[in-house]
């Protein structure tokens, strides 16, 4: 069952780089969401002093259980060489890109939001170029 299971090419390490990384900042997140908060210049507000209603700790919680999640879709996926997938990917980890930075461009979060939309463009145009290389957007997305 296992043994058909391997990275078949530049798009599919991609893929699992992205992956890789993903767990691990989601479970870096479920784990310890103050850390989470803090590497991306969040300011930090001790537990005792939030406010009853305030959730943040929550949703960074909630928010890095669908990173690991999707980190471990992006890992089978790719041991699973569905490149159908990984042109899925590509522009939606584009629109990531720009909602992420437009956020940070309008105010709504700190500077050091922006890395996670460069992560996801680089991560992104890493697949995309690998894919171009591939042709496999010369191919219909069928017969991906």
């Amino acid at each position: 069952m296992f043994k058909n299971l391997k990275i078949h090419d530049a798009a599919g390490w991609t893929m699992v780089v992205f992956g890789g990384m993903a767990i691990l900042l989601g479970a870096l997140g479920i784990l310890a969401p103050t850390v989470v908060l803090r590497s991306l210049s969040f300011e930090i507000v001790p537990r005792a002093a939030r406010a009853t209603h305030d959730y943040t700790l929550v949703f960074v919680m909630a928010s890095s259980m669908a990173s690991f999640n999707m980190g471990v879709y992006y890992v089978l996926a790719a041991f699973s060489n569905l490149k159908t997938f990984y042109r899925w990917t590509v522009p939606f980890r584009t629109l990531t890109f720009v909602v992420f930075t437009t956020s940070v461009v309008l105010g709504y979060a700190p500077d050091g939001f922006l890395g996670v939309g460069l992560w996801e463009l680089a991560g992104a145009a890493a697949t995309g170029f690998a894919l171009y290389r591939q042709g496999v957007y010369r191919q219909p997305a069928a017969d991906v």
